[in-house]
């Protein structure tokens, strides 16, 4: 069997020590996703807080610490598979996150979800700029070499 090895771009990022998060910033499709499941994760933590704090069976205005867990885990499970779509497979967040909960609050008061998305929306946004400016010299590069074949001057 031959090899075929060629550059996809993939960059590797340690997550707090716990594993590698491999993907290409600069690809077009996982910005797109990105920023869809960044939708998404919203709807579910709102979901989320709806949940937790409507009213029980007794009409009490809490769910019970058990509820509440469960209701946090399942939203994890639900973030946790948006961002398997959006950065692959082959990147485990259970691992990569050490096994936190993205729902839990970090010491800054924010969710981890959150700190995730903020610690990697300059990443994504950094690459999306690369591609696009890429495509705009290839763009002119090739508006020059059309002009010089047609014997235009600049």
């Amino acid at each position: 069997m031959e090899k075929l090895s060629f550059d996809t771009g993939i960059r590797e990022y340690d997550v707090n020590g716990n594993g590698m998060l491999r993907f290409n910033p600069s690809d077009p499709n996982v910005y797109e996703r990105f920023f869809n499941a960044a939708d998404e994760i919203q709807k579910i933590e709102r979901e989320l807080i709806a949940e937790a704090s409507a009213p029980g069976a007794d009409g009490t205005a809490q769910q019970d610490g058990a509820a509440a867990i469960r209701l946090a885990a399942e939203a994890d499970r639900r973030v946790k598979a948006q961002l398997n779509a959006v950065f692959g497979a082959q990147n485990d967040f259970d691992t990569l996150l050490g096994g936190v909960n993205l729902m839990a609050v970090a010491e800054n008061g924010e969710r981890v979800v959150t700190n995730l998305f903020a610690a990697l929306t300059p990443i994504i946004e950094k690459g999306a700029r690369q591609c696009a400016q890429h495509s705009a010299d290839r763009a002119v590069a090739q508006a020059k070499a059309n002009r010089a074949a047609r014997g235009v001057a600049k």
